[in-house]
This record gives structure tokens, sequence and C-alpha cells, in this order.
């Protein structure tokens, strides 16, 4: 296929404002506030995550946005650990820009923002990254270089279309991604309310009675996290496996969500891990606080960074899953962990960890709704893999032109959608 010829242009001839962040760390506050930070680790993918923010006052936000207000539509590149990662603010919510972050504003007149994000991240962009990076320790890219950088300009038209394409393939995964969150809000509700607050089904037909877990309804048993669940060491040389076979480590585990849809490969991984399988759940144990912790839909191999739990039997998934993924458990094994620089979470801790346990029905009833749950975000993450995968294939062409998209139907959500659910 000939590549359609675009012009280049500097991206400073084509956007409104090329604006860096103010150079020192903004004062946070530990109440939640309207006004957000937006660090390098909330810049991943193409796109802004704001589920782990730091909050600031107004009078501190006011300042760090004297120079511009970041907006809905604006391209926000990392220019420092890491250069080069890259995502489109969906928001409009008042954000602010922290450290070695800098936003590009698309003139609208010349260049479609969503096209910008996606040649960003094209090997062309990424590679003038690259290369200007410098710095003995740390890749740096410099603020007056910003603006040089130069992406193929085809027609606005064209670039809607790519953008169209591309997006599509976003909206859906986003739209997942939020399907995925609501799932689990509603097995840590339910957990919540059946195992904490007591408010389970027939509750009104049982009296409460003290234990060692404090008052449980009179039927139920104590039990200790580690009756229910084992941690499985099993040590793999990644050399040993087939180098395709999946593999996890704590920068593949989301922070609070149990369902993993991202891994590496055992062929990029070195030194003694930890064999899984599918339905064993992953603990991240190195800096606890981070809340990592998910099921792996897998086989596959893991650090040995990562705890291994194994519900001991299977009705027992269900409980084992909400109560080491609650905040609560995560918060005592931060509060309970070793070391200083690392601190390490200790299934020695954990495992005495007591939980109320329901009669055999009740319980069975309630791991059939977390595991059906569970399946139904496996499915999600695992199309959104996917779509993922599909959507990197095509975005180098397209944004090069090695593509021609004028032979190219619409793209929608709705479509992939549709099609997605034929698989």
């Amino acid at each position: 296929m000939t590549r359609v010829e675009w012009p280049r242009a500097a991206l400073s001839d084509v956007c409104e404002a090329i604006v860096d962040c103010v150079n020192k760390t903004a004062p946070t506050v530990d109440e939640i506030t309207p006004y957000k930070m937006i660090r390098t680790t909330n810049v991943r993918g193409g796109w802004i995550e704001l589920d782990d923010i730091k909050y600031v006052t107004e009078d501190i936000y006011k300042i760090w946005t004297r120079r511009q207000v970041p907006r809905r539509g604006d391209v926000i590149l990392t220019r420092e650990a890491p250069l080069g990662e890259v995502g489109l603010l969906r928001t409009g919510e008042p954000v602010f820009l922290g450290q070695r972050l800098l936003s590009y504003r698309a003139d609208p007149e010349k260049l479609d923002n969503r096209f910008l994000l996606y040649a960003l991240r094209g090997d062309d962009l990424q590679r003038q990254i690259k290369a200007l990076g410098s710095g003995a320790t740390v890749e740096h890219m410099r603020v007056p270089d910003a603006g040089k950088l130069t992406l193929r300009l085809p027609p606005l038209a064209v670039q809607r279309r790519i953008a169209d394409i591309l997006s599509a393939y976003d909206d859906l995964i986003e739209n997942n991604a939020k399907r995925v969150g609501i799932l689990e809000e509603m097995a840590r509700s339910l957990y919540r309310a059946w195992f904490v607050d007591l408010r389970f089904t027939g509750r009104e037909e049982v009296t409460l009675v003290p234990s060692s877990a404090g008052k449980v309804p009179a039927g139920w048993e104590v039990a200790r996290l580690g009756e229910l669940a084992a941690d499985v060491r099993e040590p793999v040389d990644p050399s040993a496996v087939d180098p395709e076979t999946p593999y996890f480590g704590l920068e593949h585990l989301p922070r609070r969500s149990v369902a993993l849809g991202e891994w590496g490969r055992a062929g990029e991984a070195q030194s003694t891990k930890l064999r899984a399988r599918a339905g064993d759940i992953l603990f991240g144990k190195i800096r606890p606080y981070f809340h990592k912790v998910g099921v792996t839909p897998v086989d596959a191999v893991c650090s040995s960074d990562i705890l291994v739990l194994r519900a001991q039997a299977p009705e027992h998934f269900g409980i084992v899953l909400c109560c080491v993924s609650s905040d609560e458990l995560v918060a005592h094994a931060a509060q309970t962990s070793q070391g200083t620089k690392m601190p390490r979470a200790s299934w020695d801790v954990l495992r005495k960890v007591a939980l109320p346990l329901p009669p055999a029905r009740l319980l069975r009833r309630f791991d059939h709704i977390v595991t059906d749950s569970l399946d139904m975000m496996h499915r999600l993450v695992l199309k959104n893999r996917n779509l993922k995968l599909t959507r990197d294939l095509l975005l180098p062409g397209l944004v090069s032109g090695e593509i021609d998209v004028s032979g190219l139907d619409a793209v929608s959500s709705e479509g992939l959608s549709s099609a997605s659910l034929e698989d």
C-alpha cells in the first residue's frame, strides 16, 4: 500500500499553547477537595487516570494554574520519569499539572486534539521525543524542545476521520472499564453489608453473639484467614517455561482493582518467580498501601514480591477475595509491614486476621455472586486487552499515512461493542 504523503508541521505552529508545569511541588492536603494535581503516574497509555490523586486548596490551585487552566481536550505529556507518556484530558474537573508535565492545546483550525494524542503515541514522534531526551541518570526533554517536535499533518477532515477510528476503540475500552468498576463496587458493597455491617438476608431472624471477631450472628463461626486460604509458594525458573507464558509483576497489578487484564511475558522475566494458576489471588506485598490485589484470569508466573493466595475450598473463594482486597485488610497489611524504604506485608501476620464465616448455604450464595461478577469482569478486561492490541496495531499506520482512510467505513464504539459481543 502506498503511503499518503502529508506535509510536516512543528507542534508550535499548530497548537494554541504549549504550557509547562510550575517546576516545584505543590503543597497538598489530606482532605478531599475539588482541586486535583495530575502527576506523571496519572498519565498512561493515552489516558489521564484520576483514581489515585493528590489534592490542594483553592488558593494553591489558583497559583499553580496562573499560566493556564487545563481544560477538557488538552494533551498532557510526561517529559521526565518517564519520558514520553501521553494522555488526553477527558474531564472538566479543576485539575493542574504536577512536576515534569506539559500540556499541548491544539489550534482547532489546524489540528484535531485527538489526532495530536495519537500522533504523539506513534513511532515517529516517540522517536523524536526519545532523541531529544537527555540526562546522565534520568531522561528528560527540555521545555523549549516541546514545540520543535514535528508531525505529518493531513487535512483536518482526514485527521478527524483517523481520530474517530481510534477513538471508537478508546470509547469502548472506557465503557468496559466503567462496567468493571461498577461490578467491583457492587461486590465490595455486598461484602461490607453482609460480613461487616451484618445486613444480610434473614438478619432479622438471628441474634448476635460475642466472638473473637466481635459480635456475629448465632450459628456463624469465626475463621482465621489462614484457615480459608493458603500462601502458595511454588518457585519456577522463567527460562524453564514457555517464554510466552503470562508474567505478572507489581507493575501489572492496577491499584484497587481485582480484575487483571495486563501482563508481560515470562521470557522477559529474570530470576526465580512463583507459579500461579487461573483463579489465584495475587497480593502485592511490597508497599501494600498501593492496594494491588487481583485475580489472575490465566495460568502464569509472577514476581516473588507478590503473595499467591489460593482458597482452601471453592466456596471460600468469594469471601477470601473480598477480605484480602478490602480497604481494612490492606490498611492492616500496611500498618504491620516491615522495612522503611520498601515495606513488605507478611502473610504470617495476615493469616491471623479473623473474619465471620456464615453457614454453608449463605456462604455458597455469596461466593456465586462474587464469582459470577468476577467472570464478567474478566471477560470485559480481556476484551479491552484485545481492543488495545488492535488499536495499537492500527495507530502507527493511520497517523503515518500508510493506511489510507478514504476507503474505510466509519467506525463507532457501538459497532465495535456489537462485534465484541459476538466473540
